[in-house]
């Protein structure tokens, strides 16, 4: 419908989608700012105390996102001390990675060091904002923030971050500016750590990605006996494997995505592969900790120290800015979940 047929149908809009500010007062979260987005089908809650990173994706009712056992929570001490980050990272459809690092903590020769993941998805935005308005005939819902990675004589990166939706449209567009407002050249390492759960996640689903070879980080992954595109039954202690990926692209747009075809679900990720040359997908079935992270990324998950070693370090230069982009879509038609799947193989080159 359009906006006048919608309009002569309602009271207020609120009846059908709303942007809402809120206060967590419970727990490891009391005290964080979230913002609640509803377009009808598709709901999801972005946190404004970290990064603006989207904790929950729901499509009418159903979770598709994976949340770690620590739970929704804002900031705390174990944010950035090495290995600790674990306590606090809690998933939810993505969490951002970066500047100074991704992956594995690292310490420098110096001695300095650069947590896991980087310092970036614990950082609270800044001028957050958020709006509910008609674009023609597209009621159009969107949150906006800044978050700062700054130091005394050290960098000053600018996060420009927005997060968009529209009314009935089974998908959330991520439009993030960086900047460097600082005079020297600084690194910008970047990764959208993006979970997906169960029940999405279940024995059956598949992981579909356009891959030209999957790369195992180590012998763990190395030594996984079933395929990484496979979803099995969750068992205790099982090591988790992640697989660096070559992706196939069609003049630089791609995708990552799980499918459920039990459910009548996928979630898709897309890309471009000139944003994000590197992919990694991390796939744990270990019990209790039962996710498979799609990872589009500039740099390798092998983190800070692999690229000072090689001299590959990404940066930005002073006073410039890059863009990135994602679009997160929910497949609920099996015409759409047979549509993905030839797309993967026209990509991949197969018949």
């Amino acid at each position: 419908m359009n906006r006048t047929e919608t309009l002569a149908r309602v009271g207020s809009m609120q009846q059908l989608a709303f942007v809402r500010s809120m206060r967590q007062e419970d727990g490891r979260a009391a005290g964080m700012r979230t913002i609640e987005v509803k377009n009808g089908p598709l709901c999801f809650t972005a946190m404004a105390d970290k990064a603006l990173d989207v904790a929950r994706l729901e499509y009418r009712g159903q979770n598709l996102t994976f949340t770690s056992k620590p739970g929704l929570n804002g900031r705390n001490p174990f944010d950035t001390h090495g290995l600790e980050a674990q306590r606090s990272i809690m998933g939810g459809l993505f969490f951002t990675c970066g500047f100074e690092n991704i992956g594995a903590p690292w310490r420098d020769p110096q001695g300095r060091e650069y947590p896991m993941h980087g310092r970036l998805r614990t950082s609270p935005a800044e001028h957050v904002g958020h709006d509910a308005a008609w674009e023609g005939d597209d009621y159009v819902l969107s949150v906006h923030g800044e978050v700062r990675e700054a130091e005394l004589f050290g960098e000053n990166l600018l996060l420009r971050r927005r997060l968009s939706t529209r009314l009935g449209e089974p998908a959330l567009e991520l439009v993030d500016e960086v900047v460097n407002e600082g005079f020297r050249d600084e690194p910008m390492m970047l990764m959208y750590h993006c979970n997906i759960g169960w029940p999405l996640l279940a024995p059956g689903a598949e992981v579909v990605i356009p891959s030209l070879g999957a790369e195992p980080r180590n012998e763990d992954a190395a030594a996984d006996p079933t395929p990484w595109s496979g979803v099995e039954e969750p068992r205790p202690e099982v090591p988790e494997s992640v697989y660096l990926h070559t992706l196939a692209a069609d003049d630089g747009s791609t995708f990552a995505g799980v499918v459920n075809d039990g459910l009548g679900l996928a979630l898709v990720v897309e890309f471009s592969t000139r944003e994000f040359p590197c992919f990694t997908q991390w796939k744990s079935m270990a019990s209790g900790d039962y996710v498979v992270g799609l990872e589009p990324s500039n740099s390798s998950v092998h983190g800070r120290g692999y690229h000072e070693a090689r001299g590959d370090l990404h940066r930005l230069p002073a006073q410039s800015s890059e863009t990135k982009h994602l679009r997160f879509t929910v497949l609920d038609d099996p015409a759409d979940i047979a549509a993905l799947r030839r797309r993967r193989d026209a990509l991949c080159g197969r018949p």
